[in-house]
């Protein structure tokens, strides 16, 4: 009989593939989705001290087509990866504690609460500098809920595994 919290050490090289590749997709779906809301916030609300207004809408014009981009590729093979693997962990339960699973859980777990950390650090500098706008705002939002929104998944996803597994 297998611990239910002892990790399995039998990844296949699929499964290293896969996790991997839900990992990155991800991570460049979560990237590229900030990249697309912090450029229609800079061109929603300009920067006042930005001098060149042409330069600073066509570069946000070209940054968002390459975010969208990036967003409309990785975030469907995101999806359909991790659709994948729910299935794989139905028919053989003992795929949820592969050892590269775990590890990437916990490294995404990790990286969340530290950008979090930070961006709280951040906001509580500007607010102490007096320096707090609109579109610092509304950035530190965003990368709140990307950053919360994948830190709660994988933390609830984490919780449920375990009470399954009683």
């Amino acid at each position: 009989m297998i611990d239910a919290h002892t990790p399995s050490r039998g990844s296949s090289a699929k499964d290293v593939f896969l996790h991997l590749l839900a990992m990155v997709t991800l991570y460049a779906s979560a990237i590229s989705f900030l990249v697309v809301v912090f450029q229609l916030i800079n061109i929603g609300i300009p920067d006042p001290l930005t001098a060149d207004e042409y330069y600073r809408h066509e570069f946000a014009r070209r940054t968002l087509r390459t975010g969208l981009s990036f967003l409309i590729v990785m975030f469907p093979v995101y999806l359909g990866v991790n659709w994948f693997l729910q299935k794989e962990y139905e028919r053989h339960q003992e795929k949820v504690r592969l050892r590269i699973r775990l590890w990437l859980i916990y490294l995404t777990l990790f990286i969340a609460a530290i950008i979090i950390l930070v961006a709280l650090v951040m906001l509580i500098d500007k607010l102490l500098n007096g320096e707090l706008t609109l579109r610092f705002i509304l950035k530190l939002v965003s990368v709140l809920f990307v950053t919360g929104s994948i830190f709660g998944y994988y933390l609830w996803d984490i919780r449920r595994r375990r009470l399954q597994e009683i």
